[in-house]
């Protein structure tokens, strides 16, 4: 079967008769807000983790650290194609958001080791479902496997209050964002 979505070649956003987006307007500390526009507090929490996870660079960067403590040049060499300025523009933005640590190593000239902080590790299981569904969707790529029987892993949502799978006749009850 094949879909309209296959034969899809991307424009340039000035091709595209896009409307407007909402703007805010600071006139003498009044602000005005066009209408339609979100106001800070109807912000999805998929829109706000996309703030702050959601380029290219930065998942791979999380990605690479999830084995543990890394050096610039390693970052470099792990994530391959990123430039230096991207990278440090990456690695003091995760650091900001408190998703890495950066450890000095050396004072002169001043050298960091980069590891990623316990929110940046709960973020292993999100990259491990986006691999998953990478791998299902790309021709030639692989899924994760299961190392003691070579099965294709699946993920499935856990309730631990109840301690149990939420199965799929359920899933019109779960709410993501």
């Amino acid at each position: 079967m094949q879909y309209a979505s296959d034969n899809y070649t991307p424009h340039r956003a000035y091709d595209l008769d896009v409307p407007d987006l909402p703007t805010a307007v600071d006139d003498n500390d009044e602000t005005e807000t066009t209408p339609g526009a979100l106001d800070e507090t109807s912000r999805s929490a998929l829109a706000d983790a996309l703030t702050t996870i959601g380029d290219r660079w930065t998942l791979l960067l999380i990605a690479a650290l999830l084995d543990g403590p890394k050096r610039f040049g390693d970052l470099q060499e792990e994530v391959a194609g990123i430039a230096p300025n991207v990278l440090s523009q990456r690695l003091r933005q995760l650091e900001r958001n408190a998703l890495v640590v950066a450890r000095l190593y050396s004072e002169r000239p001043p050298r960091f080791v980069y590891e990623l902080s316990s929110a940046g590790r709960e973020l292993a299981g999100a990259l491990r479902l986006i691999a998953g569904w990478g791998a299902r969707n790309a021709e030639g790529a692989t899924a994760p496997r299961h190392a003691a029987c070579g099965t294709p892993m699946e993920a499935r949502w856990w309730c631990p209050t109840c301690e149990r799978t939420v199965d799929d006749d359920e899933d019109e009850e779960l709410h993501f964002a």
